[in-house]
């Protein structure tokens, strides 16, 4: 009898505390401010966030060439986002913003989650005079493969 009532005690309390739903999983590739150019965001943990900027190099010296702007750590909370990269031929980046749904219909499509707030590039010129440029923007996700549906057989 006693088991019987913790049975039903234990699915009640279910029934009106559901498991918190995860968040979802904001991994991936992410337009960024010209066409070929990219962020890759990995999130760890629920919270703590990795990734890289891949970009094409505006100065005379690298005009053209990809270049990788790792971030150091960022942070995931809940839905606000916020990362910083490391410095590369005297720019580096700040996001902050949030992760939220997009015009994508289902998961993989594109623009299912848009990354929105504020960029802030950050450059040093060749006399070490620091610069920086702030704008609103909106990085769309890229479509994904969700899965190869089942193969053709001969």
């Amino acid at each position: 009898m006693m088991l019987l009532a913790c049975t039903l005690l234990v699915a009640q309390n279910a029934r009106q505390n559901p498991p918190a739903k995860p968040t979802g999983d904001y991994s991936g590739m992410y337009s960024f401010l010209q066409d070929g150019e990219f962020v890759q965001l990995t999130v760890e943990d629920a919270s703590r966030v990795t990734g890289f900027i891949s970009r094409y190099g505006d100065l005379e010296s690298d005009r053209g060439a990809f270049l990788d702007h790792f971030f150091k750590p960022g942070k995931l909370d809940g839905k606000k986002l916020t990362f910083t990269t490391e410095t590369v031929h005297g720019v580096w980046y700040e996001f902050t913003g949030t992760v939220e749904r997009g015009p994508g219909k289902n998961p993989g499509d594109e623009a299912y989650y848009l990354l929105k707030g504020t960029l802030t590039q950050h450059s040093t010129d060749a006399d070490k005079k620091s610069l920086s440029k702030s704008r609103e923007v909106s990085f769309k996700s890229f479509p994904q493969d969700l899965g190869a549906g089942p193969e053709k057989q001969n």
